[in-house]
């Protein structure tokens, strides 16, 4: 589907599968961009639904101050996961 698309941003809120995500769409040309849940959150405007979700993703994104954060690696990832892992 984005493939098809020209070249756009594309925000999402940030998680570990948002990183994986963010990696596949990179490679189809397009800017990622990742919002830190908290900053998300805010905009939450009803009950916690995709729609809900996906309109204060939007919201958050054409903030002019808005933080994102950079899509990690495989390796970062992987390297976070095994961390969070041995601390247990």
């Amino acid at each position: 589907m984005l493939a098809g698309l020209p070249r756009c941003r594309v925000a999402m809120e940030a998680c570990g599968v948002a990183h994986f995500w963010g990696r596949e769409i990179g490679k189809l040309g397009h800017e990622v961009w990742l919002i830190p849940p908290a900053y998300v959150k805010p905009f939450v405007r009803r009950q916690e639904n995709d729609v809900a979700d996906a309109d204060a993703i939007c919201e958050a994104a054409q903030r002019p101050t808005m933080r994102f954060v950079p899509v990690k690696s495989e390796e970062k990832q992987g390297a976070a996961a095994v961390f969070r892992c041995a601390r247990c």
